[in-house]
């Protein structure tokens, strides 16, 4: 696994693995402020790079899922070493998508999802969705989501969530895409999207 671990100055024992989407690595804006404010809160933060990231520098993933989903299981073992509380996973696009199929696969792995504009479906394609795996997903889910995400729309988000028995929270980005992050909440962003998962994980006690 490689990437880069942010040790909170004031542990709460909780952690998040935190991983990026098929065409970008663990370096992107979005994951790095994000990593900074939840270490902020108290949470340790592996932010990393994905198998396939790490045998390709640039482009997609080819075939590589079930790869990245062992390397998203292997950071989580390497968290645990760091961290005595939850365990969270969590990712953007591809990367939050590997990780809900791996958490409905393994229920016990994580106790909670941090799903960042959750790719569901291609863009201009609604008919194509990638929610084979929510009716097995019982892992507690948080998706932050663009209002103008061309990946799926909140209206199509709120149905698809509708589909997984385990707890989740839609969190509307308002005029944000697929990157989530935009020039206008670069700075209060990422300090917002971890205030409501710490307020969507105390609903969960």
């Amino acid at each position: 696994m490689r990437g880069y671990l942010h040790a909170p100055a004031k542990a709460s024992g909780d952690a998040l693995v935190l991983t990026h989407g098929a065409g970008s690595n663990c370096n992107t804006p979005l994951l790095v402020t994000l990593a900074q404010a939840f270490s902020e809160a108290g949470v340790a933060v592996l932010r990393c790079d994905l198998p396939f990231r790490q045998l390709r520098p640039h482009g997609p993933p080819r075939g590589d899922a079930e790869r990245d989903q062992q390397g998203l299981r292997r950071a989580v073992e390497l968290i645990r070493k760091q961290a005595r509380g939850r365990i969270v996973l969590g990712g953007h696009s591809y990367g939050g998508r590997q990780a809900s199929i791996l958490a409905a696969s393994e229920p016990g792995l994580a106790n909670a999802l941090l799903l960042l504009s959750y790719p569901l479906h291609p863009p201009k394609k609604p008919a194509q969705l990638r929610t084979a795996h929510f009716p097995n997903l019982r892992t507690a889910a948080l998706f932050a989501h663009g209002t103008r995400d061309g990946f799926g729309t909140l209206d199509e988000m709120a149905a698809a969530l509708k589909f997984i028995p385990g707890p989740t929270q839609l969190l509307p980005v308002d005029s944000a895409g697929h990157e989530l992050i935009t020039a206008r909440n670069r700075t209060t962003l990422p300090h917002a999207i971890a205030s409501a998962f710490a307020s969507f994980l105390k609903s969960l006690s």
